[in-house]
């Protein structure tokens, strides 16, 4: 299977299958657009008179040897099928909510303005213990395991978190293994002492902020309904230029309320901001800022104008690197991982303040979907082999889909949010997904020419 698309005047050939790019001329890019459709002989008849005898018989050589080398046309490995085996739970990731509440109101949250649905609270030190220790307990061999940091707000419960983070260099080093923390935040309470903690402990930061004022304004006010911009890019600024800062992604939501969100891109950068992500808010079609239907044509010329200005800034050779056009063409995730994405319901797992556990934090409340808690072992393995049997192979709309290995199905949680299955990804996200492939495809083609 191959992907064949022109960006502003550049041909590219995505092979899907061995995940290898071309960028090609206009007559070898049409003759491989019909290369499985039309047989060598009738290549030769409709694109001689054209190109000459000469030029497409070279091309033809040149698609025969790549197919030979497995470049081109490369055959499906499972051949459109897989059966994995039952897995054993094997987690190796965590996201702990330490806060069920938040000092922002932000409209668009899925956690219910930080409360989740229930009441507002903070995770116990003792139940946070518990759930590094059953990480450490249930991560079987591996050595590095991860734990986030999440809310609501989770500074919110500074000393549990300051606790944790002790506790967990002690037990993994016990254990004979790392942990990699990830502190998720709205900043405003990101204050010089916590700033110099994280970077003692090297901890990554996810730091939240939708772009220009008016834009996070409107969407993320405090509880008394004024806007919170000037204080959360006050932090990180003062964050991102601090000794302190390590590894960090500034974070925000695009709404049909700011389609142009290339403009909050460029004003996060104007702030400085290297390590950006701006992503597509998911919200029901009650919503007033809930991507449309009909907002589709903005969206997909706003990601070309995005492209174009990332690729203006390195060639000016100011480099940020924007999360959803970040791919690994060359040593990315082996297959498994290509197939079943982030491992929600497998390997990482959301952690009540209570101790509960769930798929993600986006399964947060819904009770069926609970799989056990910190306290024991018992995880709920039927839970666990209904996430793994929700695979690209096993979705209907990804089989024939270009992009299968680098969206891996897309979000489980949306999935069931829109069409109440696992195994019917949310449409819009697998539009927006392949928009984006497409775009990170040409961005790297084009980086990698005046590298």
């Amino acid at each position: 299977m191959i992907h064949a698309y022109t960006f502003d005047g550049t041909n590219i050939v995505f092979d899907v299958n061995s995940n290898q790019v071309h960028i090609v001329d206009e007559p070898s890019f049409k003759i491989i657009k019909d290369y499985e459709k039309i047989d060598v002989n009738q290549l030769k008849i409709k694109y001689s008179p054209v190109y000459g005898n000469l030029v497409v018989e070279e091309i033809l050589e040149e698609i025969a040897a790549l197919i030979a080398k497995g470049l081109l046309f490369t055959a499906d490995p499972f051949e459109g099928e897989i059966n994995l085996p039952k897995p054993e739970p094997v987690v190796k990731a965590l996201c702990l909510h330490l806060a069920h509440d938040c000092n922002l109101r932000c409209r668009y949250c899925f956690a219910g303005q930080g409360d989740f649905g229930g009441v507002r609270g903070l995770m116990p030190a003792e139940v946070g213990r518990k759930a590094i220790d059953f990480l450490l307990r249930s991560s079987g061999s591996r050595r590095h395991v991860e734990v986030d940091f999440f809310g609501g707000e989770p500074l919110l419960n500074r000393p549990v978190l300051l606790e944790l983070v002790d506790y967990g260099r002690v037990k993994a080093g016990e254990a004979g293994k790392e942990i990699k923390f990830t502190l998720t935040t709205n900043t405003l309470l990101l204050d010089q002492e916590i700033q110099k903690f994280i970077g003692e402990n090297h901890l990554a930061v996810v730091l939240s902020i939708d772009g220009r004022p008016a834009v996070h304004d409107y969407m993320r006010p405090f509880p008394a309904g004024h806007g919170s911009y000037d204080r959360v890019a006050e932090r990180i600024v003062q964050f991102i230029n601090s000794p302190h800062c390590r590894e960090h992604y500034v974070r925000g939501t695009f709404t049909r309320h700011n389609l142009d969100f290339c403009e909050d891109v460029r004003h996060l950068a104007e702030l400085g901001c290297r390590q950006i992500s701006v992503e597509p808010v998911v919200a029901g079609a009650e919503s007033d800022y809930a991507l449309r239907e009909e907002d589709i044509p903005a969206l997909m010329l706003e990601y070309d104008k995005l492209t174009r200005y990332i690729l203006d800034l390195h060639r000016d050779g100011t480099e940020i690197n924007f999360f959803h056009f970040n791919i690994e063409l060359e040593e990315g995730p082996c297959l498994a991982k290509r197939l079943t994405g982030c491992s929600a319901g497998l390997e990482y797992l959301a952690v009540t303040p209570e101790g509960d556990l769930y798929p993600c934090h986006q399964f947060v409340g819904r009770d069926n979907y609970r799989v056990g808690t910190v306290f024991d072992d018992a995880i709920d393995k039927n839970s666990a082999y209904l996430f793994a049997k929700a695979h690209i192979y096993n979705k209907k709309a990804c089989q024939n889909c270009w992009a299968k290995f680098n969206c891996s199905g897309g979000c489980h949680a949306n999935a069931l949010a829109f069409n109440n299955s696992l195994f019917e990804p949310y449409w819009l996200g697998c539009l927006l997904a392949r928009k984006r492939l497409e775009c990170a495809l040409y961005l790297k083609a084009m980086i990698s020419h005046f590298k």
